[in-house]
């Protein structure tokens, strides 16, 4: 592994209001939109934070390092230019399975100020190693989500549940510990729900307590947990509008039609490296 170079600016030195308050939105964002949410009832009961661990601070864990440089982009998923409103709206519908705020909301430029904080520091020409969510070596076979259960029975049950349910904290307001599948957990159009970004996001942060520095899981691990998890029920979103130029779709993007002539379970758990080889041909 290259040399780490990211680092997320100190939130001790921030005394912005917006700033500090979106923070706090990303992480608790339950308590403002869950089932039992204080301004609207909008989500899952999950929090930015779930996914986007440390508030989108932690190398390797989904973090928004990219963001301030990047966006407005260009999105193939849905063959359009995006604001960082319009990914944040994403990540409601998706991860969290549920609505979002108004652009305009007080909340929504909170959640956007803090996320182009995160990323403050990184220029769109100088890409540094530890950002987003590691990119994991594909395996030569297929993912087994039957290995996988047993890796999550060993290694995972203990937090997220034999059922992989969730642990909500005292009052029901919040995830101590967030579902990975059921009905509270995020649907089919997440971006966990391809493979190898869950596999790589559970390689540098699963179990619990892990980082880049001491990983636990070795990588045929984490691709067989992974596919475990996310062959498990979980709620559907209508993603028929997605990719509208399917030969841009991503290698292990799960569901057809495909530009080449791999079959839909294949894109889904692999063997992923002929698919790979034919898109770069």
């Amino acid at each position: 592994m290259k040399k780490i170079s990211w680092m997320a600016p100190d939130i001790e030195e921030v005394n912005d209001k917006q700033i500090l308050y979106g923070r706090d939105l990303v992480m608790h964002t339950s308590l403002f939109y869950g089932p039992n949410g204080k301004l609207a009832k909008l989500t899952n009961g999950m929090n930015c934070q779930n996914c986007h661990l440390e508030a989108g601070t932690k190398v390797y864990g989904n973090n928004y390092s990219l963001v301030a440089s990047t966006y407005p982009k260009f999105r193939a998923r849905s063959g359009s230019i995006e604001s960082v409103e319009k990914r944040v709206r994403d990540c409601f519908e998706r991860s969290l399975n549920g609505k979002a705020p108004a652009d305009s909301s007080k909340e929504m430029q909170a959640m956007v100020a803090y996320i182009k904080w995160v990323g403050s520091e990184v220029t769109e020409e100088n890409k540094p190693e530890g950002t987003g969510i590691y990119d994991l070596p594909v395996l030569k076979r297929e993912a087994d989500p039957e290995k996988g259960k047993i890796v999550f029975s060993t290694k995972c049950v203990s937090c997220h549940g034999a059922n992989g349910e969730g642990v909500p904290n005292s009052d029901f307001t919040e995830y101590t510990y967030p579902p990975l599948f059921g009905k509270h957990s995020y649907n089919n159009g997440a971006g966990l729900f391809r493979l190898s970004r869950l596999a790589g996001y559970v390689k540098m942060n699963m179990p619990q307590g892990v980082s880049y520095l001491s990983p636990q899981l070795t990588d045929e691990e984490a691709w067989d947990v992974a596919a475990f998890i996310n062959t498990q029920s979980r709620p559907s979103l209508n993603i028929q509008k997605d990719w509208p130029d399917i030969s841009k779709k991503p290698f292990d993007h799960p569901f057809g039609p495909y530009a080449d002539a791999f079959s839909e379970h294949q894109h889904k758990l692999g063997p992923f490296g002929p698919i790979k080889k034919a898109v770069k041909r």
